[in-house]
């Protein structure tokens, strides 16, 4: 083994300080950092609490449940709650629910919880009412 010694210990990798690159002026941001709005304007980002119900025996979105969110909307799965399983099947069928790529569907809190808050990014006028329809059911 040829060169000086090795690093060794924790302090040698932990020591570190992570920076980020600086962006030239008029350069694009990151995905990450980007916003949600499409060329016309009309795409916001949504909060969607979600309750969370894995190893269900069948897929279902619908129902409403209190959680520390405010109401939210519960999505059963049949994925168990094992290493992001659930979260993932759950995103998956939020997008379904709502119209909207998966993509468009992103964990923003509660990634080891049954309460969970999803950023969609999809139209205003078509979100709102249709996950108002899968939460609280048909008007009367």
């Amino acid at each position: 083994m040829a060169g000086g010694p090795r690093p060794t210990g924790r302090a040698d990798r932990t020591n570190r300080t992570h920076r980020t690159p600086a962006r030239a002026p008029g350069a694009s941001a990151p995905t990450s950092e980007r916003s949600a709005a499409r060329d016309d304007g009309t795409a916001q980002r949504l909060a969607v609490p979600v309750r969370v119900k894995p190893g269900s025996s069948r897929d279902r979105v619908g129902g409403r449940y209190d959680g520390p969110y405010g109401p939210a909307l519960v999505i059963s799965v049949t994925a168990p709650a094992v290493d992001g399983r659930a979260t993932e099947a759950a995103r998956r069928a939020l997008a379904e629910a709502l119209a909207v790529r998966p993509a468009a569907v992103a964990l923003r809190s509660g990634a080891a919880s049954r309460d969970k808050l999803f950023d969609v990014a999809a139209p205003a006028a078509t979100l709102d009412a249709r996950l108002r329809l899968l939460r609280d059911g048909p008007a009367r």
